[in-house]
């Protein structure tokens, strides 16, 4: 039997028990492989000041990054879900430290690229047996597992800022270095992870039990992942201009100091961690449709009014709209899982693709829209995008939610 074939098989087996330490190890896996992906961009600031680069050129980097992660990443599930790969986690982690050493050593502008193409391989190769290895763990609990993987990674991204304020500012560009530390403790629990995985990923790599999933043709099959892709359009463009520009916005439209301005990044970074670990249980007990068209269209009405009240309001807005938007991307890849069972590996490297690869393209979209413009204009502009979310109300009804109960 071959592993699609097994994996296919595996929905149908009996409950298993969720394995939380496994969960645990992998979210917190995950969260530094982000937190060395934060790094690069909360650094920003300081590369805009070592090399005097424009905004187009912060965009850059960030599409240059994104898009190397978004392009490999399916191939990379695609080929696991065939010829599972469990010790491609630590080879991965290994490309992510490569790349802060460049980073950190970097003497132009070309050289940044490099190590944002280097980060972009390692997480590429991170992510997707990674996801595999979390619903493996799951005990069928896949929201529940899809989050708390997740979260690891949420949380790793809000680390970013605090880290370069209490480090990489007061020390310089440099200093990255030592963050490679983090990299070579994930390479060690991620060899345990690919000893447990091999041991028990071979045989159900779907792990537990498959939700009551209603047939589907393949025209409604597409037209499900073409709205899954509108909605990734809208969520992720509207957080590359707080991942990217928040920082600059607080600096130029309220004059606060880098340091506040990269804690008020921490907060709305913590609040997309909170967002994310709440969405994903939801989504099992009320169903994933629900989740995911009230977290993106939701958050509209706070979109609308952020670029037009003061810091203080300002900071409380992109903590409700962090705590929203964020609760969409777990069930967004458990629902597309449960569209095409079978491809785990395939459906977690394109939907992580995706949202690196809309990131890179939003920040540099949104880098050139700012020089001709300004920061101000682009949060106006994105605040509409939540209003795509409206299209989650053509997606087929799973019965997700109701069938995870049904199955306990």
């Amino acid at each position: 039997m071959s592993d699609l074939t097994a994996d296919r098989a595996s929905d149908r087996t009996s409950p298993a028990r969720t394995h939380y330490l496994v969960l645990g190890a992998a979210g917190f896996c995950h969260l530094l492989n982000d937190m060395l992906q934060s790094l690069f961009i909360a650094a920003y600031p300081v590369f805009k000041g070592n090399f005097d680069l424009n905004y187009a050129q912060i965009g850059l980097l960030t599409l240059v990054y994104n898009v190397t992660a978004s392009l490999l990443q399916p191939l990379v599930g695609l080929y696991t879900d065939r010829r599972p790969q469990p010790y491609s986690l630590p080879f991965g982690m290994g490309m992510s430290l490569l790349g802060l050493l460049v980073l950190a050593f970097a003497g132009s502008f070309e050289v940044l690229l490099l190590g944002g193409v280097l980060l972009g391989i390692g997480s590429s190769i991170f992510h997707p047996e990674s996801s595999r290895i979390a619903r493996l763990a799951s005990g069928g609990a896949y929201g529940l597992a899809q989050s708390t993987f997740q979260v690891g990674g949420n949380i790793g991204s809000a680390l970013g800022p605090l880290l370069l304020v209490a480090v990489v500012l007061p020390r310089g560009q440099q200093s990255l270095a030592w963050f490679c530390l983090a990299a070579l403790g994930g390479i060690i629990l991620l060899t345990g992870l690919g000893s447990w995985y091999k041991a028990n990923g071979h045989a159900r790599s779907s792990g537990g039990p498959a939700t009551l999933i209603p047939r589907l043709s393949r025209a409604k099959v597409i037209g499900a992942v073409a709205i899954l892709v509108c909605l990734l359009v809208s969520k992720w463009f509207y957080l590359a201009s707080f991942s990217s520009f928040y920082v600059f916005y607080l600096m130029q439209h309220f004059g606060t100091s880098e340091e506040q301005a990269q804690l008020y990044l921490f907060v709305f970074l913590a609040a997309v961690a909170v967002g994310t670990l709440v969405g994903g249980p939801l989504g099992d007990r009320i169903g994933r449709k629900a989740i995911i068209w009230g977290s993106i269209f939701g958050v509209l009405p706070f979109s609308l009014v952020l670029p037009h009240v003061g810091l203080t309001a300002t900071l409380a807005l992109s903590v409700v709209i962090g705590l929203i938007l964020a609760s969409a991307f777990s069930a967004i890849v458990v629902y597309a899982q449960e569209l095409m069972p079978g491809r785990v590996g395939m459906v977690s490297g394109l939907f992580f693709g995706l949202a690196f690869g809309l990131g890179g393209i939003g920040a540099a979209v949104l880098g050139v829209l700012a020089d001709w413009t300004s920061l101000t204009f682009v949060f106006e502009a994105c605040a509409f995008l939540p209003a795509i979310g409206i299209l989650a109300a053509l997606l087929p009804n799973l019965g997700d939610g109701r069938a995870a109960r049904a199955g306990k």
